[in-house]
């Protein structure tokens, strides 16, 4: 079920908070998104804007497409495209926990940790996301650079 920002609050400790750009969509998430529905709460996947997809790289799919794949996976209970930073969220759905894939691991934003910190969320890592969207989207783009040439 797709999630406005104003219905973040119903749903306060009541979730486990998976986060990204999600662009493209790879089999490391759809591993991130099982395991996360393993800790025994319901899923929300925070889908980041196009706007802070398209710092990293060209976007491939808008965020509402992204979404509606996302909210069709059947470990995702809630997807809820953001309008403000990670940090926002936590704050309005203050989810029980904040799981990210091992790639985070001692990069998680300052302003995140201190949020998780401060609200009493748990940070959980899961050792199933070994790359990241951003990456593959550069090795794509390099190789399309070279047979140009």
């Amino acid at each position: 079920m797709i999630v406005d920002t104003d219905e973040l609050e119903g749903l306060r400790g009541r979730v486990a908070l998976v986060d990204g750009g999600f662009d493209p969509l790879h089999q490391g998430h759809i591993g991130y998104f099982r395991a996360a529905s393993e800790i025994g709460l319901p899923v929300l996947c925070n889908v980041s804007p196009d706007t802070w997809v398209a710092r990293k790289h060209p976007v491939l799919l808008p965020q509402d497409d992204r979404a509606a794949v996302i909210d069709a996976i059947r470990w995702i209970d809630y997807v809820h495209v953001s309008t403000t930073s990670t940090a926002d969220v936590l704050r309005l759905l203050q989810p029980r926990y904040y799981v990210k894939g091992a790639d985070w691991r001692g990069r998680l934003p300052g302003e995140e940790q201190s949020m998780c910190a401060s609200l009493g969320i748990e940070i959980r890592y899961l050792d199933t996301v070994t790359n990241s969207s951003s990456d593959l989207v550069e090795r794509l783009l390099e190789r399309v650079e070279r047979s140009e040439q």
